[in-house]
């Protein structure tokens, strides 16, 4: 009796993946993808992904694929921001490049602190 009142009551803490989920308000919908801050990533930053990721992944439902290549899409962020030169075609700027590589940074801590290790 005494374990089942105890669960109940455990139950209703949020664990450190629900906190972490909404401290960066993210979510994910069947279709759209996942979500941060009210970004949409795969329609917002998709081609961008395509394009710094060398066509390797094209959208950001793979978790696993993105902590995979994420230091090459950091360096390539990294590289048209210190020399100034934005693919205009994909219309990047600096302010886009950095919310991009802050999702990047938090998709891939969230894939590393709750997801890498469960299988």
């Amino acid at each position: 009796m005494f374990d089942k009142i105890s669960s109940i009551f455990k139950s209703n803490k949020p664990t450190a993946e629900q906190l972490y989920k909404e401290e960066h308000q993210i979510s994910f919908e069947e279709g759209a993808g996942y979500i941060i801050k009210g970004i949409l990533l795969n329609q917002e930053h998709g081609k961008r992904l395509e394009h710094l990721s060398n066509r390797r992944i094209s959208s950001f439902d793979d978790l696993k694929a993105l902590y995979s290549a994420a230091i090459i899409i950091n360096e390539k962020i990294d590289l048209e921001i210190a020399h100034q030169r934005f693919t205009a075609h994909l219309g990047n700027t600096e302010e886009n490049l950095l919310e991009l590589k802050r999702c990047l940074k938090i998709l891939n801590d969230y894939y590393r602190e709750f997801l890498r290790d469960r299988k």
